[in-house]
C-alpha cells in the first residue's frame, strides 16, 4: 500500500480540512472525524480518484472509548498509523472574569484533553511498529497571548507542553512529535475579526498579509515526511514574522 496512514482530528472545516485535502492530493489515506458531515466530507466520500483513500466517522471527540474503538478500528484497516494531526480545537473569547464554565470545560476538553487521549491511543500503535509522527496544532496566542482569549492560549500551551515531554518519551522508538503555532489564518476561526483588527495585524506582519490554510498545510506535510526525520519536540511558527 503506497502512501501514508494518517490521522487528523476535526477536517471537516477549517483548517484540519485543508490539511486533510492536501494529504489526499499527495496520495495519502486519510482518517478524519466530527460529530457530523459536512458538504466537504460528502465531496471526498464520492470522489472517485480518493475516496478509497479516504475514511470518516462521526464520533465525538470527547468520547474516549469511540476515539480508542476509533484507533482500533483504523489499525485493523490498514495495519498501522504513520501520523496523526492533533488539530480538533474551539475558541470561545470574552473576558476570563465573565466567562461561562461550559465554554472554559469544552475548551479544554476538545483542545487538551482529547488531543492528550488521542495521542495516547494512536502511540500505542505507533510504539508496537516502532515509527511515527505527531503533529500538534498549537497557536501563536499559546506563547504570546491575546485579551479574551485566557482559557484558549492555556490549552495551546498545554500542547506545547505536552509535545516537548512526549518528544523525550517516545524518540527512542523513532516517534517524533512536534507542534506549529499558526498566526491568524484566513479562516472561519477569523472571521470574528472586524475590518479594523484585520487590518491591524497585517500592519504589524512583516509578510504584509494574513496567512492560508496552505501555509500551514505545507508545514504539516513536512513533518510528516522524512525530510524531517531529525526534527522533534520542536514548534514551528507559522505567522508572516507577526511574533519576531
Amino acid at each position: 500500500m503506497n502512501g501514508r496512514v494518517v490521522m487528523v482530528s476535526g477536517g471537516s472545516r477549517g483548517l484540519g480540512a485543508g490539511i486533510v485535502d492536501g494529504l489526499l492530493r499527495r496520495g495519502d489515506y486519510v482518517v478524519t472525524f466530527s460529530r457530523s458531515k459536512t458538504p466537504l466530507i460528502e465531496r471526498w466520500e464520492s470522489d472517485s480518484v480518493c475516496s478509497d483513500r479516504f475514511r470518516f466517522d462521526a464520533v465525538d471527540i470527547r468520547d474516549d472509548g469511540a476515539m480508542e474503538s476509533l484507533v482500533r478500528s483504523v489499525k485493523r484497516q490498514f495495519s498501522r498509523i504513520d501520523g496523526l494531526v492533533n488539530n480538533a480545537g474551539i475558541a470561545r473569547d470574552g473576558v476570563l472574569a465573565l466567562a461561562a464554565m461550559d465554554d472554559i470545560d469544552q475548551m479544554l476538553d476538545i483542545n487538551l484533553r482529547a488531543a492528550i487521549v488521542l495521542a495516547k491511543q494512536v502511540s500505542r500503535v505507533m510504539l508496537a511498529q516502532q515509527s511515527g509522527s505527531i503533529i500538534n496544532i498549537s497557536s501563536i496566542i499559546a506563547e504570546r497571548g491575546f485579551s479574551g482569549l485566557a482559557s484558549y492560549a492555556a490549552t495551546k500551551a498545554g500542547m506545547l507542553g505536552m509535545t516537548r515531554a512526549l518528544a523525550r518519551e517516545l524518540g527512542p522508538k523513532n516517534i517524533r512529535v512536534n507542534a506549529v503555532a499558526p498566526g491568524y489564518l484566513e479562516t472561519e476561526m477569523s472571521s470574528g475579526l472586524d475590518d479594523g483588527q484585520k487590518s491591524q495585524i497585517i500592519r504589524r506582519t512583516p509578510l504584509g498579509r494574513l496567512g492560508t490554510v496552505e501555509d500551514v498545510e505545507s508545514v504539516v506535510d513536512f513533518l510528516l515526511s522524512p525530510a524531517s526525520r531529525f526534527i522533534t519536540g520542536q514548534t514551528i511558527t507559522v505567522d508572516g514574522g507577526a511574533t519576531v
